[in-house]
């Protein structure tokens, strides 16, 4: 059965105990909770409140985001680390998230790498303190400063990392950044959505574009779940639509339960 999650950015107009109460009915295993949505996080409940909650509904909180740009290291960055570590430790999280900058700064061959390496360097002891993993995001778009996962990686390796940083395979990146190399074993969360606007260049597929995955879906969602799994990848598969359409449905269970239905028949497809 595919480990299923729901990231609170697909349904970002309810509070965190519908959430809960969606993903219960949907069979989730876990969700996803954010700080950058318009709301408050928690909707202005203690971290505690909170774990107690996803406690009652059987779910784990599989993540919480996010530190932007954690990259950009600086006094201010450090201490939202910090913060984000003992907001995810309170409400029981199981990982923060961390994501690069995206403003078309800091791009530059060996910039990249440095920026990363100290940002990463700095963070360990923090999540070390706390028994916390962190999942670094990279991100497809020309203008991020880390796109490529074996970047990242080769960071992570370096520092001797591996036990503290784990990667978001977010199936929309991979294919805006073209990388054809999948790290099972560095994997911590795979992030879900479609794109299915045929005339639109990959270069100008952006946030909003992302939709439930459905039979149009051009990212090859079902192709890239099942080379992840069948290399050995087994944890959470979160759903992240960003777009509006996907906001203001009228019923987001259902077509939540019809994508999520969509996905486990091509999975099995692929496996018979």
């Amino acid at each position: 059965m595919l480990p299923i999650a729901l990231n609170h950015m697909t349904v970002p107009s309810l509070r965190y105990d519908a959430l809960f109460t969606l993903a219960r009915k949907l069979g989730c295993i876990g969700v996803e909770l954010r700080n950058d949505l318009d709301t408050p996080l928690f909707d202005g409940d203690a971290p505690q409140t909170v774990a107690a909650t996803a406690r009652q509904h059987g779910l784990r909180i599989v993540g919480l985001s996010q530190v932007y740009p954690f990259n950009d290291w600086s006094d201010a960055v450090r201490g939202e680390v910090r913060t984000l570590i003992e907001t995810a430790v309170a409400c029981g999280a199981e990982t923060i998230s961390l994501i690069p900058r995206n403003d078309g700064q800091g791009l530059g061959n060996g910039e990249r790498q440095a920026n990363l390496r100290v940002a990463l360097r700095e963070i360990k002891p923090m999540l070390d303190a706390a028994d916390m993993v962190a999942l670094i995001e990279p991100l497809g778009f020309m203008s991020s400063s880390l796109r490529s996962k074996a970047e990242a990686v080769e960071v992570i390796e370096s520092l001797r990392a591996a036990d503290r940083y784990k990667l978001v395979h977010d199936t929309f990146h991979h294919h805006l950044a073209g990388e054809d190399r999948f790290f099972p074993e560095y994997t911590g969360i795979v992030h879900v959505s479609g794109v299915i606007d045929p005339h639109l260049d990959v270069a100008d597929m952006r946030d909003g574009h992302r939709i439930l995955v459905d039979g149009q879906d051009r990212l090859g969602n079902v192709r890239q779940l099942n080379e992840l799994f069948a290399a050995g990848y087994s944890g959470p598969v979160s759903y992240e639509a960003f777009s509006p359409v996907v906001h203001r449905l009228a019923s987001p269970e259902q077509a939540l339960a019809e994508s999520i239905s969509f996905m486990r028949a091509g999975m099995k497809q692929a496996a018979a």
